[in-house]
């Protein structure tokens, strides 16, 4: 294989490791036209077909499985040795991609993107609100923000701030439909609660009688903390809201503790990013920044 070949690797690796060659033109910055030419050069320098390709999946052959796991050791080393020279340059450079839940990202880190690309202008950051839980290596994210319970992987996860959240309601609801006193009333009590939970939504609740778990029931569940902390003020039910979202409101009045004698679990905010032998600067400079601004070691 001639020199030009060996930097059509990368392209290859990046699509069999994504499982798709949308995912890998992304991670690579790459048009999937693109990406899929230079797949298929190397195909052709190597006089074999690596992928079999429809319009709906990929699957490696026989070469393809054989080649994969030979070449994806030398491409993984020669990029963690730009990730060494990147990480002993003194300036954070090249495109940073990151995502973030939805309403903590408008609300915490948007604010902070003018100040970070201020102090770092050689990084392009590309930020991707979402609630969904993106899988980075496959879309080709530097860095995720994720909020509440991590789930086992091999991502590397750096804490961030606690994240407290409180069961409230509007005080005219509470006039209308009546106060719960115990976590079983909360069964006769219109729950307004978030619907993109794996495993379906549980509220865990923990007083005098120890922890009790209730599955939230109510006429309004919905993939977006803002529209319920809408529904919450328009006096539609009780909602189980993280404090970053309803903070003033409880101190207005606007909304009013339920339940205060049964404290919510603590859950943390936390970067998580893939593990790497040597994080690139512009990864180190994000998670420093955040750290910092955020006021949370």
């Amino acid at each position: 294989m001639n020199q030009d070949a060996f930097a059509l690797l990368p392209a290859f690796v990046a699509v069999v490791e994504s499982g798709s060659f949308s995912g890998a033109a992304r991670q690579l910055g790459l048009s999937k036209s693109v990406l899929s030419k230079k797949v298929s050069q190397l195909e052709q320098a190597l006089g074999c077909q690596l992928i079999y390709r429809t319009t709906r999946s990929l699957t490696l052959t026989e070469a393809g499985e054989r080649y994969f796991e030979t070449v994806r050791h030398a491409v993984r080393l020669a990029s963690d040795g730009e990730d060494a020279i990147g990480a002993l340059q003194s300036a954070p450079r090249g495109l940073l991609r990151v995502t973030v839940p939805m309403v903590y990202g408008r609300r915490h880190i948007a604010p902070l993107v003018p100040e970070f690309l201020a102090l770092h202008p050689e990084v392009q950051l590309q930020l991707e609100m979402s609630d969904a839980q993106q899988d980075l290596v496959a879309e080709g994210f530097d860095v995720a923000v994720r909020i509440g319970e991590l789930e086992d992987s091999s991502l590397v996860a750096r804490r961030l701030a606690p994240c407290l959240s409180t069961l409230c309601a509007a005080p005219a609801y509470l006039a209308q439909a009546g106060t719960p006193h115990t976590p079983a009333d909360l069964e006769r009590h219109n729950c307004l609660f978030y619907s993109l939970f794996r495993g379906g939504t549980q509220w865990r609740l923990h007083g005098p009688e120890g922890e009790v778990a209730i599955t939230p029931r109510g006429n309004f569940e919905v993939n977006n903390s803002d529209a319920i902390h809408t529904a919450l003020l328009a006096g539609l039910g009780i909602g189980n809201m993280p404090d970053f979202i309803v903070a003033r409101d409880l101190a207005a009045g606007r909304l009013v503790p339920v339940l205060p004698g049964h404290a919510l679990p603590e859950h943390g905010v936390w970067c998580v990013y893939p593990r790497r032998r040597h994080l690139p600067a512009k990864v180190e400079a994000w998670l420093a920044f955040l750290q910092e601004r955020l006021g949370l070691r």
